[in-house]
């Protein structure tokens, strides 16, 4: 937990750094001046507003038990095995078979999950899954994981604006410097989620859900499941969706694009292994 907050630490330093040295560089005293207020702002957002970020790039909604009443089960009984509030429940109507926790801290959670997976998988099943997400909340990776989707977000976000508004002629597209921000913001965005993000993160969420649960094999299962449909449906490579896709419990994206650079999983087919090891099972 204390690593975790380090990083966040790090991370909300190092965009002020940026936003304050471009500020310098584009207008000087006055610039910087501009760049503190932008940089505090964008600090605030990215701790502050960080799951309404994801959330929104899912496209999803909170639900409740009237419209939900097997997840909002699930998730209401786990909480109260592991004795820790319930975190808001939303819905994605997403087909792909996904699911993601994001919020600062356990009292201010969210566990959203895709239609398609309601669809894939059995009780027992989505109750292995809920069981990691509420793991990453509880082990407080949450924190590190949301503020860097956010800041990857707005990095992302000057990036395009840069295309549109990069100085050049209206007859000339965006001109030489927005075509240059978009080629830098870009891999810097995924370069923050890639330094922020450790894989063992997965493994960790899998073991302490299974623990949670008492059955890491439908886990296992699940993630089988989800490998599968993840492959069958891959959501398409935008900036949004790629900057909130180390959130979910399977990479989304398919192919060597933006998807791969903001890529943070673990092999599935490891996961699952190490599932079952802790199941009993012998390769």
């Amino acid at each position: 937990m204390r690593h975790n907050g380090l990083r966040t630490a790090v991370l909300l330093g190092a965009l002020s750094a940026v936003i304050i040295m471009v500020g310098a560089w584009l207008g000087g005293g006055v610039g910087v001046r501009i760049a503190v207020v932008i940089a505090l702002l964008g600090n605030g957002s990215a701790y502050f507003l960080s799951d309404r970020i994801a959330l929104s790039a899912m496209r999803a909604r909170p639900v409740g038990e009237v419209e939900q009443p097997i997840l909002y089960r699930i998730v209401r009984e786990l909480s109260t095995d592991a004795r820790r509030p319930m975190p808001r429940l939303y819905l994605s109507p997403t087909m792909q078979p996904n699911a993601f926790a994001t919020g600062r801290n356990p009292r201010n959670a969210a566990i959203c999950v895709t239609y398609g997976i309601t669809r894939l998988l059995d009780e027992r099943e989505l109750r292995g899954v809920i069981g990691h997400e509420l793991s990453h909340v509880y082990n407080r990776d949450i924190l590190t994981s949301s503020v860097a989707g956010a800041l990857a977000t707005m990095i992302t976000y000057l990036g395009y604006v840069g295309v549109f508004f990069g100085g050049g002629d209206d007859d000339e597209g965006p001109g030489f410097l927005g075509a240059l921000l978009m080629m830098v913001l870009g891999p810097v965005a995924a370069g923050m989620i890639q330094m922020s993000i450790s894989r063992s993160r997965e493994y960790q969420a899998d073991e302490s859900g299974a623990r949670l649960t008492g059955d890491p094999l439908a886990l296992a299962s699940a993630l089988r499941k989800i490998e599968m449909g993840t492959r069958g449906l891959p959501l398409p490579e935008n900036g949004r969706l790629a900057s909130a896709s180390h959130l979910m419990i399977a990479n989304p994206f398919q192919g060597s694009g933006i998807g791969r650079m903001f890529s943070t999983h673990p092999p599935t087919a490891e996961r699952v292994a190490r599932l079952e090891r802790m199941a009993g099972y012998r390769r």
